[in-house]
């Protein structure tokens, strides 16, 4: 991971936090934000996930449901520091929002169960984090379960993650005997009583002193080797100490070479302060991170903006610039999210859409504690706030100084995978519907609307069954709209198994004004891997200029939206512009594009494709006596199991299954198992279609 360090910190930014929760769903990180509000002194009660009474699990559906669904923003104040904090969703389905939120935070807290270990979605958020560069401790939650363990996992943190984790903390006492953690740097014993109100600290207990000692001697081998400036204490006294301890694990934190690994009980209120202390410690202010980047330049007729790249430091003196993360309506009207990372934003004043060109009027500026806000008049470079007054601006957009655009890069919007068609029970509600929808797809990009052109269906696309479950419900409980609900669909992709070389393609139209001409050869190549795109353009001697290889591309990108098979998208495809040739009056952009697009449509008909599915890693836990029932079924799902653990009564079954074939399963599993059967899915590639089930889809 690169390093977001900068040499030096601007003083009024050092002392924020800008952070998120991550983990696998039930791991526990509702609650561990619960308890940094109450700790804090943010709220003055505990909520419970069960109870629904969490402050940001606040929507009726996190409730009823008692998952996390939409991120939700809170601050607080910690030893003179301000942090605030996004308590991000844990179910595959809303990753979405998870991707949304690492694109504007500065670092993150991963939470790991103290018995399941590293899950499948808390690898797939690591990994997100890591394409982010997101600097990250770690907090090993419910170390008051029977079977909890932090050896075991912190030993899933290295073997799955792949990442040096530095533990800080040993646990006094196991499962319902756990009380308290030796802080290995301090050497010291910090308990809770069993309100867990109160955190006392003392001296390590002399059962605990060896043990105690020892682990705070491969503390320091495991940073000596990992920094310099700590092997060379360590080479020297054969020791470190306690400042170059901290210094070293900050940096090794910053630059993502080491994980501090902490630990404790959340719902017991165990651990939380010294996770507080490591926030603050440990993760990078906005000042530590490095200028953000960005496209500059004039807004142009079409809307783009051309120009170098520059940077903007995180200084409230610089041209204002801030990225929208995030949109939702509420009753006192649209809230826009925004991370600021330059400049100073005044409730007022007009700020720029950097790549419309668009002016939009700052009507409020809110700090946001879920769902409650605190009115400001201004926000600076360094804040995460909501914006009210914001007309056009959604996920993505980046917000300027009129006179300074720049545009940064938005967060990726994944492809939906699972479809349904929709319709109002009402024929009068028709119209309420699409405003609905319309909503939807607003707060939510990773949800797409769209008119099936054979049946006049409505189809929503999302992530997921649950997924599209929340969207549907939402329109009847926000709308007050009925809807009916088809069986959802996949959405499936076509792909090229054998190309085609040389294909002439000449677009030529005369319509009485300025005419259309471009010549295009273009060979078409699978590549090897299922999905991606690639074009490069290998004409000599200027026969097609530069510009129009550009909008040959852009054709072909068209093109790709349908493929001849049955209307999919195309994919895993390579595109070689070869040669052409050009008119001096009637070529043009346009003109290559649309040869662009005519010739790759016509040398996909010409190739042989294949279906592409959507496939699935199913993480499947149940009792020793269902394995059998279990593997049965995914075999009949053609499920392609890849392991089995077994432990404490308890298997844990993963395989590899076609999404078409998991509708309903969450249903079948309860059956099979008698409710105490659970799983949880991720996606993980596309797979060929079977030549019989392809015959199938093709015909629907």
């Amino acid at each position: 991971m690169r390093s977001n360090r900068r040499p030096l910190a601007a003083p009024s930014l050092s002392t924020v936090r800008n952070l998120g929760i991550l983990a696998h769903v039930d791991a526990g990180k509702t609650t561990v934000t619960e308890r940094i509000l109450f700790a804090t002194g943010a709220i003055h009660r505990r909520g419970e996930v069960h109870d629904g009474t969490t402050v940001t699990d606040f929507d009726a559906q996190e409730r009823d449901r008692g998952i996390t669904i939409s991120a939700a923003a809170v601050s607080c104040s910690w030893g003179g520091h301000r942090i605030s904090l996004i308590d991000t969703p844990g179910h595959v389905d809303f990753a979405d929002e998870v991707e949304r939120s690492l694109r504007v935070l500065d670092g993150a807290v991963a939470v790991f169960d103290a018995v399941a270990g590293v899950e499948p979605q808390s690898e797939s958020v690591w990994r997100q984090a890591d394409r982010h560069g997101v600097p990250r401790i770690a907090f090993v939650n419910k170390l008051d379960r029977a079977g909890a363990g932090l050896d075991a996992a912190v030993a899933s943190i290295r073997e799955r993650l792949g990442v040096v984790p530095l533990v800080v903390q040993l646990p006094i006492g196991i499962e319902d005997g756990f009380t308290g953690v030796v802080d290995l740097l301090d050497m010291r014993a910090l308990l809770w009583r069993a309100d867990g109100d109160t955190c006392e600290s003392g001296p390590v207990p002399q059962e605990l002193q060896e043990e105690a000692e020892r682990r705070r001697r491969l503390l320091e081998e495991a940073v000596a080797e990992l920094h310099a400036e700590a092997l060379e204490e360590f080479c020297t006294t054969a020791a470190l100490s306690g400042p170059t301890l901290v210094r070293a694990l900050r940096e090794l934190t910053l630059a993502g070479d080491g994980l501090v690994v902490l630990c404790g009980s959340a719902y017991r209120n165990r651990g939380i302060e010294p996770l507080l202390d490591a926030v603050v410690a440990y993760l990078p202010s906005p000042a530590d991170m490095a200028p953000v980047r960005g496209t500059a330049g004039a807004v142009g007729g079409a809307g783009t903006v051309g120009g170098a790249e520059q940077e903007r430091a995180p200084d409230p003196a610089e041209p204002f610039s801030a990225l929208a993360f995030k949109v939702t309506a509420t009753p006192t009207g649209r809230l826009t999210y925004v991370r600021v990372y330059s400049g100073t934003l005044r409730k007022g004043e007009s700020i720029r859409d950097a790549a419309t060109g668009r002016m939009e009027r700052v009507g409020r500026i809110l700090r946001v504690q879920a769902d409650r806000h605190e009115e400001r008049e201004e926000a600076v470079a360094g804040d995460i706030v909501a914006v009210v007054g914001l007309k056009a601006a959604r996920a993505g957009t980046t917000l300027s100084a009129p006179g300074a655009p720049l545009v940064l890069e938005p967060p990726p919007v994944a492809d939906p995978v699972v479809s349904v068609a929709v319709e109002a029970v009402r024929s009068g509600d028709t119209g309420r519907l699409s405003e609905a929808l319309a909503r939807l797809v607003e707060e939510d990009p990773s949800l797409v609307v769209r008119a099936d052109r054979e049946t006049g269906q409505t189809v929503l696309s999302g992530m997921g069954e649950l997924h599209l479950e929340v969207a549907v419900e939402k329109v009847r409980r926000g709308h007050g709209v009925d809807v009916v609900v088809g069986r959802p669909q996949v959405s499936y992709r076509e792909t090229v198994v054998r190309g085609v070389t040389g294909l002439v393609h000449r677009h030529v139209k005369q319509d009485g004004g300025a005419g259309q001409f471009a010549h295009v050869v273009i060979d078409v190549e699978p590549l090897e891997e299922a999905a991606g795109f690639v074009f490069r353009s290998t004409v000599v001697g200027g026969r097609v200029p530069a510009e129009y290889a550009r909008a040959v591309e852009a054709g072909c990108r068209e093109a790709l939206a349908e493929g001849p098979l049955g209307g999919h998208p195309v994919t895993g495809l390579r595109v070689t512009l070869t040669d052409g040739a050009t008119h001096s009056k009637d070529s043009s952009e346009q003109a290559f594009r649309a040869a662009g697009r005519f010739a790759l449509r016509e040398a996909l008909r010409a190739s042989t494709l294949e279906l592409l599915e959507p496939v699935v890693e199913v993480t499947v836990t149940v009792p020793d006596d269902g394995v059998g029932a279990v593997l049965g079924d995914l075999a009949a799902r053609r499920g392609r199991v890849s392991g089995s653990t077994s432990g404490s009564g308890t298997a844990v079954v993963t395989a590899a299954v076609p999404l078409a074939e998991l509708f309903g399963y969450a249903t079948r599993l309860r059956g099979r198992t008698r409710g105490r059967g659970t799983f949880t899915a991720r996606p993980v590639a596309l797979a060929p279609v079977p030549a019989s089930v392809a015959a199938a889809v093709l015909a629907r």
